[in-house]
């Protein structure tokens, strides 16, 4: 356990303790968020983030000693363990260093070395390799042919024809242990690592396609960043590209051949041709293949890690409350899907119009969304993204005008993206909550709610829909799919569920409760009315203390028995929190009060935190975060997240300008910059090397999804409709 902690201490640069203390909650069945929120003086106030990071390190370093103790066991069963090979086992820090040490011990197929062994030749492949006989080596090999001797049919696979062959079958064993030295494949592979270049060419070079960049492409591999790896496998994937890695051939031979030859022997030639024999047919296809899946490995970690920023701060959006919104779904020869919702995410009505070729009915059109705005009163217009999207802005902008002059009405629209809303639609779940209502126009229902509160919505679509990353889609889909549980976790436990609002499909990621509790706590809200404080939640079929423990802090509770149960404060701390309170002159029942709760805001600001804590014995992190929700009872934490980019007119991509300003919000950040909308039909892109004056490792540090960004056009692409953008304004 402490070799463990002390590895992961040392890679995420925090301390032992920490570690160790962090590995013990979770071992004791502590979710992330839990930890992460209400451990805090446990753990030394470690992040959701960096929990996750240590978790996933935990798994594979467990599994890494599982793994040692596997191949000990086997090597020792063999009658082969030596001191040397358990000491190369026990430092090994990855599963391939393990796997390579016991590739020689490996139980094998039928290869030419095993035939050959079979034969009797392994003395004689001794003899070569020790290179001290001064006795021809012809001579040597004749004690081992045997075709006379052999008389039994079923040992004709023993049978040694003639000199050559006896040779022959004793270079093929030595070719094979060469190829299994894990100290060779050890340096072979840092020679690669540091010298080889990918070398990539077009399987047909007159063939069109996305990948047309890398028709005549090479580049170091220890340069190559994991957003080209993952295109670079997609279009040998699909057949537009054949890849091949050059590594330094003569540097390697030599390498092995100083190790092997002692000198000017009968025997040297025959060991030259055999490293050759040996690189080329057994080390070489082999190491090819570890590159290839280590860099795959490492450029999907890191496109996880990236989808995972990027759907979190999608997640974390600033909802957009108290507006009635019409959901507008765009499409051609189907018709555009319209919905109306109220500022509770009630559906009103729902039409379909069509504005769009090949009808063009747009008069008709624009009357039923006028008449739409001023029966329910509507604020907003959520447009999706998708087919259409731009037809359906042009439209939407002069209904909106039209508004104004008809109605003195002011309307604004917000493009929100569909992704998964079709997936969505077609769901069990949409097929529940909307039994009545087409497939085709809950999408519409979806894209409204999504602006109105992007979390509640989204959390009921696979996150791996939301399309938000690099080649999501190529990834180990088990890794990318636990990572954005993770990461979808995280961000419902850091704003907190309404538990009498909330739907199963939000609930079930609060921490401590699955799927089956989630139905529970709505089936027993149901049958018993509003729920009015947290520990009634003790009630639900299958909740018992220590998922209760989980998931009370996240729960939330308006309008209940109790003013805490707005907040975050634990059930554990609300004796502390009646003290603070009570300390200052109010108590719990004044939170509810808007005039005392500014007093009770100044009051608390002015705190002496570290004799506070221990007055009320308690941590000072725990006392700082108790401070901070009793002076903001119910706040929304992405409140401070930036809102949406609201429109009422359209910006047509012709009247794009290079050195225009624009404001744009930021869609999608990869590794090789961020697409930002602008309000044309295609986000722009920001290259990494236009995000700031200064030099950006890594665009996650300098942008994230949802922010709100000015932008300078420095390029326009008039016939791929494509926009350059900088951040250097």
């Amino acid at each position: 356990m402490n070799k463990i902690s002390q590895i992961i201490a040392e890679e995420l640069n925090i301390r032992e303790n920490q570690v160790e203390a962090a590995i013990k909650l979770i071992d004791e069945g502590n979710t992330i968020p839990f930890i992460a929120r209400y451990r805090k003086e446990v753990t030394g106030g470690l992040s959701d983030e960096v929990l996750r990071d240590l978790g996933e390190r935990l798994t594979y370093l467990r599994n890494l000693e599982k793994r040692k103790e596997e191949v000990v066991k086997s090597i020792e069963e063999q009658g082969k363990l030596t001191e040397e090979i358990s000491k190369s086992i026990e430092e090994a820090k990855t599963l391939a260093e393990v796997e390579d040490i016991y590739r020689p011990y490996k139980p094998k197929k039928k290869t030419r070395a095993t035939v050959a062994k079979a034969k009797g030749l392994e003395p004689l492949a001794n003899i070569i390799m020790e290179q001290k006989e001064t006795k021809p080596i012809e001579e040597i090999a004749k004690a081992f042919v045997n075709v006379d001797t052999v008389e039994d049919d079923t040992d004709k696979d023993k049978i040694v024809a003639n000199v050559e062959e006896a040779i022959g079958g004793a270079l093929d064993i030595i070719a094979e242990n060469i190829s299994d030295n894990p100290k060779y494949r050890k340096k072979i592979k840092g020679i690669c690592y540091r010298e080889a270049v990918i070398n990539v060419k077009a399987s047909n070079p007159e063939e069109k396609s996305s990948y047309d960049m890398y028709y005549d492409f090479n580049e170091s591999i220890k340069r190559l960043p994991s957003h080209r790896i993952l295109a670079i496998n997609r279009g040998e994937k699909e057949d537009f590209l054949k890849v091949k890695i050059d590594k330094p051939e003569d540097k390697i031979l030599a390498y092995i051949e100083r190790d092997i030859i002692v000198g000017h022997t009968q025997f040297e030639d025959y060991l030259k041709r055999t490293i050759e024999d040996s690189w080329k047919r057994l080390i070489e296809p082999s190491i090819d293949r570890e590159i290839r899946s280590d860099l795959t490995e490492k450029a999907e970690e890191k496109a996880i890690k990236v989808f995972g920023k990027n759907a979190k701060q999608l997640l974390l959006g600033a909802p957009i409350k108290n507006l009635t919104v019409i959901g507008f779904d765009p499409a051609y020869r189907t018709g555009c899907k319209i919905a109306v919702i109220d500022e509770t995410g009630k559906v009103l009505e729902t039409t379909t119009i069509y504005p769009t070729e090949p009808q063009n009915d747009v008069e008709n059109s624009a009357k039923v969304l006028l008449n739409l705005i001023k029966k329910y009163d509507v604020n907003m217009f959520a447009i999706g993204n998708g087919t259409a999207s731009r037809e359906s802005e042009i439209f939407v902008a002069d209904v909106i005008k039209r508004a104004k002059e008809e109605l003195g009405k002011d309307v604004h629209y917000a493009i929100v993206s569909e992704a998964g809303a079709s997936v969505y639609s077609a769901s069990k779940l949409a097929t529940e909550e909307y039994p009545d209502i087409n497939v085709s126009l809950r999408g519409a229902i979806s894209i409204a709610r999504r602006l109105q509160d992007p979390l509640a919505e989204l959390v009921k679509i696979d996150p791996k829909s939301i399309g938000v990353g690099q080649y999501q889609h190529d990834v180990d889909q088990k890794k990318l799919s636990e990572s954005l549980t993770g990461v979808v976790e995280d961000a419902v436990n850091k704003v907190g569920v309404d538990v009498n609002t909330a739907t199963p499909s939000l609930l079930q990621y609060i921490s401590g409760i699955n799927k089956t509790i989630a139905n529970n706590i709505v089936k027993f809200r149901d049958e018993n009315g509003k729920i009015k404080e947290r520990k009634e939640l003790l009630k639900v079929p299958k909740l018992g203390k220590a998922a209760f423990e989980q998931c009370a802090g996240f729960i939330r509770v308006f309008d209940g028995k109790n003013p805490l149960e707005v907040t975050a404060v634990h059930p554990e701390s609300y004796e502390i929190a009646e003290k603070l309170l009570n300390k200052i002159g109010y108590n719990k029942e004044d939170l509810t009060d808007k005039e005392k709760l500014k007093e009770i805001k100044t009051k608390l600001a002015e705190i002496n935190v570290p004799n506070t804590a221990k007055e009320l014995e308690v941590g000072e992190m725990t006392l700082k975060d108790i401070i901070d929700e009793l002076s903001k009872p119910g706040r929304d934490p992405r409140e401070e997240m930036p809102k949406p980019v609201l429109r009422a007119d359209v910006l047509k991509f012709e009247d794009l300008r290079e050195g225009q300003i624009l404001t744009g919000t930021v869609r999608n950040v990869t590794d090789f910059g961020a697409f930002v909308d602008v309000g044309v039909k295609h986000d722009g892109l920001v290259h990494i090397s236009e995000l700031s004056n200064s030099f950006v490792k890594n665009p996650s540090d300098v942008v994230s999804v949802g922010d709100i960004v000015k932008v300078k056009v420095i390029g326009i692409d008039q016939d791929r409709q494509k926009v350059k953008l900088s951040m250097k304004v």
